[in-house]
């Protein structure tokens, strides 16, 4: 270090430390650097230099100012403040360049963050859950498409089917223009409401549910529990329910009924004149998807020619199923897809057959829970997809319809899963509503897996591949080169 360097050192010092202690400070220095000689003691010399400077340099500014108080603002004669200038040092070039410097830097990067897009998320419920009845709702209020496979909730146990961004039309605007059923604080029930939800309960289960011994026995064990005063502390609606359906489930071990409580009041049944979808409904949930377009929030070729999807739902076909063509059309020039499901929390089954259709070249059996039979013949799309790999990412917001994309393909081997398990959302059944703020879900028909497995519910569907969702792009890029070089 040169006595240049030493001397610039104490120009970051306070004029009045440089004054006083300029001289002395040189003269030492230039003493030790005469008779420190040698590797080891000049780079001892070195660092004491710099430990000094940055133990000193704090110490020096306090002080330099409390050795110059401010002259205090004495009343004149008349009794009025009489105000003074202070002198101040100026500031010097290097304390300029230095915040000049730091203020640019500050500027361009919060230029930065502000141009950046803003990813999609799907719509959150207020209160951070979202009841699986709220859901349905949007199901009910929607007019049945020709192709509708019968009176099936489809959104049960999924926030994903409850907002505009995730493919479900809209049941009321909010102020983002993307609309969504949120939950409000639990109500309280009277003992009234509650027998008589239960006894509704009991007798749904008897004429609706599919297993005739099941529902005598779960019914009978529901009526005793009440007889025997299980029931009385129970005084809001969304513990009542939760507490009914663990009770139905634990007497049939049907993980897919249940029992439900929505703060807002339920919708006539399918079929009544408030079920169907006004136009000006229709036309709101149009524009939300126009505007998100459709929640596809990227479509691209990577390098490599690996075609990148992401979707943060699966949307109505009848408003968006234009636009995912368009999608899967521009993956044909791909070598490799890879479907980013990590923020698709589910949407309409048909969106989910109309988009895998496109990776097959010959019918292959569909599992679809929700629908009546739950099993069909999915028909090829005829694109050149159908030799191409594929690999979905996933993570636990990866939920409903997106798991039924994601199990059916793993199930048929067309695809190769990378990242998390899944939410697990497989909640079925026709909707049965009780009152005007609680339902139920029931099966009605047993369920025909073409698979033979057990569906996705509680246990989500398990990846090919495991690691954490934030690394799963990356990882499905390598799996793709690797495949390509073997």
């Amino acid at each position: 270090m040169s006595e240049e360097i030493f001397a610039f050192l104490l120009r970051l010092y306070p004029a009045a430390f440089r004054e006083k202690y300029r001289d002395e400070a040189v003269q030492l220095y230039r003493d030790r650097l005469r008779d420190e000689s040698g590797a080891f003691l000049r780079a001892r010399l070195y660092l004491d230099m710099l430990v000094d400077a940055a133990s000193g340099l704090p110490q020096a500014w306090r002080n330099s100012y409390a050795e110059n108080p401010a002259p205090s603002f004495a009343p004149n004669v008349e009794a009025t403040p009489s105000f003074r200038l202070l002198e101040k040092e100026k500031l010097r070039p290097e304390s300029i360049a230095i915040g000049g410097t730091l203020s640019v830097l500050a500027l361009f990067a919060f230029g930065f963050l502000i141009s950046l897009p803003a990813p999609f998320r799907p719509l959150p419920a207020s209160g951070g859950k979202m009841f699986p009845i709220e859901s349905v709702l949007e199901r009910l209020n929607r007019t049945p498409s020709p192709a509708s496979d019968g009176p099936v909730s489809e959104g049960a146990g999924t926030a994903g089917y409850a907002s505009a961004s995730s493919g479900a039309p809209p049941s009321q605007p909010s102020r983002s223009g993307a609309v969504a059923v949120r939950i409000e604080s639990p109500q309280q029930i009277d003992a009234a409401e509650r027998d008589r939800v239960i006894q509704s309960v009991a007798r749904n289960m008897q004429a609706h549910y599919f297993n005739h011994d099941q529902a005598q026995h779960a019914s009978a064990a529901l009526l005793a529990l009440e007889h025997r005063g299980a029931y009385v502390a129970i005084v809001d609606g969304p513990d009542l329910a939760a507490r009914l359906t663990a009770d139905l489930r634990n007497s049939t071990q049907d993980v897919h009924l249940i029992v439900d409580y929505s703060s807002r009041p339920l919708p006539a049944q399918p079929g009544a004149p408030s079920a169907a979808l006004s136009p000006a409904l229709l036309e709101q949930y149009r524009q939300a998807m126009k505007q998100q377009n459709c929640a596809f929030e990227k479509v691209e070729i990577l390098p490599g020619k690996i075609g990148y999807f992401k979707l943060n739902s699966f949307p109505d076909p009848d408003v968006c199923g234009a636009a995912a063509r368009a999608a899967m059309q521009q993956l044909n020039q791909a070598d490799a897809i890879i479907f980013d499901l990590r923020n698709n929390g589910g949407g309409q089954p048909d969106m989910v057959a109309q988009i895998s259709a496109s990776l097959f070249d010959h019918p292959v059996p569909w599992f679809n829970p929700r629908a009546n039979p739950s099993a069909i013949m999915l028909s090829p799309a005829g694109s050149s997809l159908a030799k191409k790999p594929v690999y979905i990412l996933t993570s636990t917001l990866t939920r409903s319809g997106a798991e039924q994309f994601t199990y059916n393909l793993k199930m048929l081997k067309r695809a190769t899963i990378v990242g998390e398990n899944t939410g697990g959302s497989a909640e079925l059944g026709v909707f049965h509503r009780i009152d005007d703020h609680f339902g139920m879900g029931i099966p009605e028909t047993p369920i025909a897996n073409p698979y033979g497995k057990p569906d996705w519910e509680l246990i989500g569907v398990a990846p090919d591949v495991k690691v954490p969702a934030s690394d799963a792009l990356a990882t499905a890029e390598k799996l793709v080169l690797q495949r390509r070089n073997n």
